[in-house]
Order: C-alpha cells, then sequence, then structure tokens
C-alpha cells in the first residue's frame, strides 16, 4: 500500500510539474509583449529661437517631429519649445545641445562668428544658391566631407541654409553706386563685410529692432531673407526691393543638432528612425520650407505694388566681382589655420552644381473651400510673437507667380506710384531705446 501511495504520488507530482512547464511556455509570449508595451517612451526635447506661428515651426520642425513620432509607432516622443522658452539666448543654442541642457536643438552658428569657420563658406557672399533648397541639400553632404571635426561635440541631424538675402531699401537699388552711403542691417558678419565691400554701412541689431531703427532714421534698409518680411511688415518700411538671380549676396546656416548622450542611449531601432528622418531628408525639408515661404512673400509683396528688381547673371557679377576681397580674407583666415580654404570652396561649390537643377518645390493644394463661419474679433496682439525676428507664413499668401529670375536685367515691376499699397496702420516703434549703429568690423 505504502509503495502503490508513493508511485501514485509521484506521478501527480510529475503532471502538475509538466502542465506548470507547459503552462509558462503558452504565457512567455505574452509576457514578452506585455514588457514590450510597458516600456516606456523616450521624451526627446526640442528647444529653437523661432515663434511657434513661425514656418520654421510649423512648417518644418513640428512635421518632423510628428514624422519621427509616426515611424516609431509612438515611442519617440518630441516635446518641442519655441520661443527660447527653456532660456537661454540663441548664440547658445549650440552649446545646450551639446551638454544635454536640450536633446535637440536649431541652431544658426553664425550666432557665434569664428567658431565654425569651415561652415561658414556658405555664409560668403554670392556662393549660396537663391534656392534655399540647392543650398541645404549641398551644405549636407559639405558636411559629411568637411564638418566632421566641427560638429563632434554633438549628433547632427541635418544641416540647412535658409532663405537668400534680399535688399530692403528706402530707395531702388540697381547698381552698386546707388549702394553708397546707405546704411543697411545686415545678420551675418560676411553680409556685414560684403555690405562694406559695396560702399554701404553695415548695421549690427537684432532684426526685431527694425521697425523702431527706421523711425529713429538709423538705417536706411535691411539685407534680410524674404520670410522676415511679414511679421515685421518690411514692406510697409522699405518700399523698394532688390533679389539676385542665381546666387544669393548672403544666407544664414543652420544646423539641427542633438545631444551625443540622448542619441546613444536610444534603443538601436529607435536610432533607425532617427537616421532615416536625418541627413538629406531633414535638410530637404528644411530648404522647402524656406523656398516656399519666399515665393509666397515676394509674390504677396509684389502684388501690393511695390517694385521688386532681379539683377540677372550679367549685372550680379559686377557685385560678385567687388566683395571678392571678403572672400580673400576668409580664406587668409583659413591658411592661417593651416586649413586649405580654396578646396573647401571648391567642395562647396562642386556640391551646389551637383543640386542646381532640383525641381522647384511646389506648394501644397489649397484646401477646398469651407464653410462661412461667424467672424470673431482677434485680440490686441493675437497671432504674432513677442520675437518678431522669425516669422509667419502669410495667412493667405498670393498665387505662385513665374519666378522673379526670368525677368530682364535689373527690370523693376511696377513701382509703388503706380499701384499704390492697401493702407496699413504702422505698428508702434518699441519701447526700447533706439539701436546703436555699427559699421561691422568683423
Amino acid at each position: 500500500m505504502n509503495l502503490r501511495a508513493k508511485t501514485l504520488g509521484s506521478k501527480t507530482l510529475g503532471r502538475r510539474a509538466f502542465l506548470a512547464a507547459a503552462m509558462a511556455s503558452v504565457a512567455a509570449p505574452a509576457l514578452v509583449r506585455l514588457a514590450r508595451a510597458d516600456t516606456p517612451r523616450v521624451l526627446l526635447k526640442l528647444h529653437h529661437p523661432f515663434s511657434s506661428v513661425s514656418s520654421g515651426h510649423d512648417k518644418f520642425l513640428a512635421p518632423w517631429a510628428r514624422q519621427v513620432e509616426a515611424q516609431s509607432g509612438g515611442r519617440i516622443r518630441i516635446d518641442i519649445f519655441p520661443s527660447m522658452q527653456l532660456g537661454g539666448q540663441p548664440a547658445q543654442l549650440f552649446d545646450q545641445a551639446r551638454t544635454g541642457f536640450a536633446d535637440i536643438v536649431w541652431a544658426a552658428p553664425s550666432r557665434t562668428p569664428g567658431r565654425f569657420p569651415r561652415l561658414e563658406v556658405f555664409e560668403l557672399p554670392f556662393v549660396a544658391s537663391r534656392r534655399a533648397l540647392v543650398s541645404s541639400k549641398a551644405i549636407q553632404d559639405y558636411a559629411a566631407a568637411n564638418l566632421t571635426d566641427e560638429l563632434r561635440d554633438i549628433h547632427p541631424i541635418c544641416l540647412s541654409c535658409a532663405d537668400r538675402g534680399v535688399i530692403h531699401a528706402n530707395r531702388p537699388v540697381q547698381t552698386i553706386a546707388e549702394m553708397k552711403g546707405l546704411r543697411l542691417q545686415v545678420q551675418t558678419r560676411y553680409a556685414g563685410d560684403a555690405v562694406r565691400a559695396l560702399g554701404a554701412y553695415a548695421v549690427a541689431m537684432p532684426s526685431a529692432q527694425l521697425p523702431a531703427a527706421f523711425t529713429e532714421r538709423v538705417v536706411d534698409g535691411c539685407v534680410d531673407p524674404w520670410a522676415l518680411v511679414p511679421s515685421l511688415r518690411l514692406d510697409d518700411l522699405f518700399k523698394a526691393h532688390t533679389d539676385f538671380a542665381e546666387s544669393s549676396l548672403s544666407t544664414e546656416t543652420f544646423v539641427l543638432a542633438m545631444n551625443k548622450a540622448s542619441y546613444d542611449k536610444l534603443p538601436a531601432d529607435l536610432k533607425t528612425v532617427l537616421d532615416n528622418n536625418s541627413g538629406q531628408v531633414a535638410a530637404a525639408m528644411a530648404g522647402t520650407m524656406w523656398d516656399l515661404q519666399a515665393d509666397a512673400v515676394a509674390n504677396m509683396v509684389a502684388q501690393r505694388g511695390a517694385p521688386i528688381t532681379t539683377l540677372m547673371p550679367e549685372a550680379v557679377a559686377h557685385w560678385r566681382k567687388a566683395t571678392e576681397p571678403v572672400i580673400e580674407a576668409w580664406q587668409k583666415r583659413m591658411k592661417e589655420q593651416r586649413t586649405d580654404g580654396g578646396k573647401l570652396l571648391a567642395d562647396a561649390q562642386a556640391m551646389l552644381q551637383k543640386y542646381a537643377a532640383e525641381p522647384e518645390p511646389q506648394p501644397p493644394p489649397a484646401a477646398p473651400p469651407q464653410p462661412a463661419e461667424p467672424s470673431v474679433a482677434a485680440k490686441p496682439g493675437q497671432g504674432r510673437e513677442a520675437n518678431a525676428d522669425l516669422t509667419a507664413t502669410p495667412a493667405s499668401p498670393a498665387p505662385a507667380q513665374p519666378s522673379q529670375s526670368a525677368a530682364a536685367k535689373s527690370a523693376p515691376l511696377p513701382s509703388a506710384a503706380a499701384t499704390p499699397p492697401p493702407a496699413v496702420p504702422k505698428p508702434a516703434p518699441a519701447a526700447a531705446s533706439p539701436p546703436k549703429i555699427l559699421d561691422i568690423p568683423l
């Protein structure tokens, strides 16, 4: 009896152990799936100086972040902080990415002159294309070949070039002689050097101070991209605009930079998601955004009757010749650093030529008309950010017109006197003290 009981007990225990093991093996995949579902999302902070209604934010950074989030299956979340909401100044953004203060930043290297001398080649006069898409794709290839050392402290997601620099002035400018004596606000030191080489004075100040500076007769105009016109109402301040065919008098470079530790700690599959949205993919998104904004604003200004002069290549050649000393001075500084500036310039020009035939970006199709809704009075200041340096896409841009570069050499559009623009109340001057004029010796 005892032996039989022991035998039955052993069989019972064996069956129980087998069933327990089987149940565990069946449950294991579910536990793995549960563990994967419970994996916390990666939260990344993206910091930039543009306003939340700017094209940079609304048409580039936000769509890019949503694309990364979607392709990661929601495992990456990118919180965007515009208008320097996390603190600091735009010139500190690169270091915020380097130190981990922010995971990702969109920074302008030109805010720290001399720190990125190899990158500055694209900011030299008449080097960059007039099309931001071409320049952005070119600078991305250039960075991969020449900027590994300058960008070693961060993980670069992409580089890009902003919209081209246009001369906005209180009188028409069609020749170099007409530049003489003009006081022009500029954004970069090489734009300042170019303006001086052309016989004008360079004025260093934040773009947001332009309305007050014009009212106080500190400036006669500025060299700024079309994208800056709407937020500062530059078309109300300056009634003449000079653009350049094929190349640009100036541009500003940008880098979408990520903290190296934030990138390195990502799981391999999430690194792949980020990599798939880096490089030329992100550079093209940025360049397309700048070009669409520039075309919309230029068409808006033209339809309001302001004269826009587009200088054709034969005319631009004289301006290029006059600004050659700026490029020679940069090459001399590069030689002092034991770097072949001539080779870097040739690399940049070759990569610009590589992408010169990129198709013009087309605006998205217009949304179907919506039923009329009761109008709502906007609150004072609604839709405008304090940071007027960086702008929004016009709410109702004019339909695209043929490119001004097809116009005759130095041929202006109909004058403002012939077709007066609609009266628009001028913004009140800023309460800040009048900006100081400075002939930039950078």
